[in-house]
């Protein structure tokens, strides 16, 4: 090994580090929020849906008759980890503070995630501050210390998914993380084909090796409720549309500009299944043409899906946060600033289905942070070079410690 690769790796080696040790103390402060604070009313949906799995088990709770608590939309996977969360409370450990247990290490894993994914393209200090910027971020502070749900594991897993294959070129585990992001929450199936083409364009025996693993995970963990009650699931999961809410993005732009109540109900009926579609377009295009810049193409489709979102939730402004700052840094900043003074300013009022109209604006103002924030994406997939290896320097030159990195695995 050379001297200039040894200084690039150990450079690289304390951009992690320094990332890591932000990422813990992050997530110790956020397990201290979800100890000491209750949480939205979904903690206690959660809990009462954990209570009826007990009796039912997390496969018939589809068909399970659950007065008034809201549609059980949470796939397989999801069930299991509310099973094992109910009975590890009754070690003593609270609920509330279990269930927003997995959003929080999510975080902890989507900082260093989101160092690896951008140190390969752009330098190692770009990618420290974009690490840093996804434990520092003031959505999901209050996403995951203090709402919870299973947004971040969801969106962690599939970022997870693009960086193995396209960077660690490990299609079988890409396969399996890729079957576990959709089955914990159904919301990152938009980057399913994405993950699909780049496994494709790899070659006919990484396509080969990723899709058996996807299926053989998927087989197990959605098998068992499609075989037993297919309709429910289908009704629940597959074809949940939302709340009827009207805070964010298109479904609020048209209201504000006097779209008829039935053309609303249009675009959240069929509508919502064109979004889909221009969702999955959006990322399958750039990976298509770039394989290997897999992981921003699903961040693209990560932030597309929001942007495009008719359905509105607070806590569905952490699905862009580590897509965004896989992009660069500024793109992250600026969305994480916005969209995080809104999530704060909603969750310290306890009402986060009811917003104001100033914040509504503020959500409109944040929804064009994210528009830039994607176009950039765009950008940083068809940009012609992205910052790879160094030429070696000449015998005489002593390489500073601020060179571009080499890329190191």
């Amino acid at each position: 090994m050379s001297e200039q690769t040894f200084r690039m790796n150990r450079y690289v080696w304390h951009g992690r580090l320094l990332v890591g040790s932000v990422a813990a103390v992050g997530l110790v402060a956020k397990m201290v929020l979800a100890a000491r604070t209750r949480g939205p009313a979904d903690v206690y949906f959660f809990w009462a849906f954990a209570q009826h799995i007990e009796k039912v088990g997390p496969v018939r709770i589809y068909a399970h008759p659950m007065p008034r608590l809201p549609v059980y939309n949470h796939p397989p996977l999801a069930g299991w980890m509310l099973l094992g969360l109910d009975r590890l409370s009754r070690l003593g450990v609270e609920f509330g503070t279990l269930i927003r247990t997995p959003a929080c290490l999510a975080d902890f894993a989507a900082a260093l995630l989101v160092f690896e994914i951008v140190r390969r393209r752009r330098s190692v200090r770009t990618a420290v501050a974009c690490g840093i910027g996804v434990t520092l971020s003031p959505v999901l502070i209050p996403a995951s210390g203090y709402h919870g749900n299973t947004d971040s594991v969801a969106v962690t897993l599939a970022l997870a998914a693009a960086w193995l294959l396209a960077d660690r070129r490990a299609p079988v585990a890409a396969g399996v993380v890729a079957a576990l992001s959709i089955s914990v929450k159904f919301v990152p199936v938009v980057a399913l084909p994405v993950l699909v083409v780049a496994a494709w364009r790899g070659g006919r025996r990484e396509f080969t090796r990723f899709s058996a693993a996807l299926g053989a995970v998927l087989l197990v963990v959605w098998g068992p409720v499609l075989a037993t009650v297919p309709g429910a699931l289908r009704a629940n999961v597959l074809e949940y549309k939302g709340g009827n809410f009207r805070l964010w993005g298109i479904v609020k732009f048209a209201e504000w500009l006097g779209f008829s109540n039935e053309s609303i109900a249009v675009l959240r009926g069929p509508g919502h299944f064109v979004v889909v579609l221009v969702c999955v377009a959006a990322g399958v295009w750039p990976a298509w043409r770039r394989p290997d810049r897999a992981p921003l193409a699903v961040a693209i489709t990560l932030g597309v899906l929001l942007l495009l979102s008719t359905a509105s939730g607070v806590q569905y402004l952490a699905w862009p946060v580590a897509a965004l700052f896989a992009i660069g840094f500024w793109e992250g900043l600026a969305y994480s600033a916005l969209a995080g003074v809104l999530a704060s300013w909603v969750y310290t009022i306890q009402k986060p289905t009811s917003w104001t109209y100033d914040q509504q604006v503020l959500g409109a103002v944040a929804w064009t942070a994210l528009l830039v924030g994607v176009v950039s994406g765009y950008a940083a997939v068809f940009r012609t070079r992205e910052r790879g290896p160094a030429a070696p320097a000449p015998a005489t030159t002593v390489p500073a410690p601020s060179a571009p990195p080499l890329e190191v695995r």
